[in-house]
């Protein structure tokens, strides 16, 4: 199991300390990872996203592909950086035009992705963004949607892992990287 940055990077205990647990959200027995009250502290915002950058920066990665919706905080400034396209993963019926859709199992219901056809071509190196990784359903998602239309997901980037869900195995040959494992 491939573990989070070192934790020796000051800017880890940071981001660690800045992310609020809420419970029963969405429903009774989870405990909810908010990284919205990291969004509120600019300098650890920014540290979440350099983190990122420096890790992808010369990486030969043509697109990035953000999960809605956490994903669009933090993909666009990484495609930005590194110099990559950003492509929306969203929820069914938010895009125009045509799209492909994955239908997928989360810890709490169903859900489904949808990509425009034609954002990705064939053979691109993809890095998929998320804020969280639980039971990888989501992001698993997003890497056969991504695959379907010929792309190759290089790697899968998060904010947060919560590993006691096992989503880093449901990913197989795909790597993972995260910042901070929550219990």
């Amino acid at each position: 199991m491939a573990a989070p940055i070192e934790e020796k990077d000051p800017r880890i205990q940071g981001i660690a300390s800045s992310i609020r647990v809420v419970p029963h959200v969405p429903k009774g027995g989870i405990m909810f990872q908010d990284i919205t009250t990291l969004l509120l502290d600019p300098k650890v915002f920014r540290d979440t996203v350099d983190l990122f950058i420096e890790r992808y920066t010369g990486k030969d990665i043509s697109a990035v592909a953000g999960i809605e919706a956490r994903g669009f905080i933090f993909g666009p400034p990484i495609a930005l950086a590194i110099g990559a396209k950003f492509i929306p993963l969203r929820k069914p019926r938010k895009l125009p035009g045509k799209v492909i859709s994955e239908d997928y199992v989360l810890e709490y219901g169903r859900d489904c992705l949808e990509m425009h056809v034609g954002a990705v071509q064939p053979g691109e190196h993809v890095l998929v963004v998320d804020d969280l990784i639980a039971t990888g359903g989501t992001i698993c998602a997003a890497i056969s949607l991504l695959e379907r239309a010929g792309a190759e997901v290089v790697e899968c980037a998060c904010v947060v892992e919560l590993p006691g869900l096992k989503g880093r195995e449901r990913l197989k040959d795909t790597p993972l990287y995260v910042l901070v494992e929550s219990p």
